[in-house]
């Protein structure tokens, strides 16, 4: 990275122009809502900082208080969290750093003050409090991957032909209404959008 360093939210959000978002989110666990963020392209941040050639993935890790967050004092999950992107993935518009939803700031259990959204993923991918991103030549391995390998790895798209070990992820719940349910749509209806990024790749193996 041609321009390295540790920088303030301010000094992140200053150049940037925010947008309103409106976004598709599909937790892993088959329910979905609709939510407006407020963000902008996290490829805005990636050209500012001038990752070299030889980045091929982006890594994101999240805040550790463990005397502030007494879950992650707990062994349910290695912390810090820690997701990934494929570069291309990041430097696509969809894909957004938030700092506001519900025409508010975040709060602390939503992610505040940084979060990822990139809609056509599974929600867990969405990291939340994010204290550093780098730029990395192998993939990263993410903290569910590092938890339950057996469920779903790096890429974790929605995909309705891929179940869940546990649950069918063909349909789901879209929230408030908790029993009717509703067809998912591949990629969770951005398709049209994303789908050109993973031409020719398995995506029954690479989940």
């Amino acid at each position: 990275m041609n321009k390295p360093g540790n920088y303030e939210l301010d000094d992140i959000l200053a150049p940037v122009t925010m947008e309103d978002r409106i976004y598709r989110l599909r937790c892993v666990e088959a329910w979905s809502m609709v939510i407006p963020w407020y963000g902008f392209p996290l490829a805005e941040l990636i050209k500012r900082v001038e990752p070299t050639g030889n980045a091929k993935f982006v890594r994101f890790e999240t805040v550790y208080r463990p005397e502030q967050m007494p879950y992650q004092k707990t062994g349910v999950l290695p912390w810090p969290y820690v997701e990934g992107l494929r570069m291309d993935e990041a430097m696509h518009p969809l894909t957004t750093l938030v700092t506001g939803v519900y025409g508010t700031e975040l709060p602390n259990q939503n992610g505040a003050p940084l979060r990822l959204i990139i809609p056509w993923k599974y929600g867990f991918k969405g990291i939340k409090s994010i204290v550093k991103i780098e730029f990395v030549e192998e993939m990263p391995t993410n903290t569910w991957k590092m938890a339950n390998s057996f469920e779903y790895g790096f890429y974790s798209n929605v995909n309705p032909e891929v179940s869940h070990p546990r649950w069918s992820q063909a349909r789901k719940r879209r929230l408030p209404s908790l029993f009717k349910s509703h067809e998912t749509l591949m990629f969770n209806g951005y398709a049209e959008e994303v789908s050109h990024l993973y031409a020719g790749m398995d995506l029954h193996r690479w989940k």
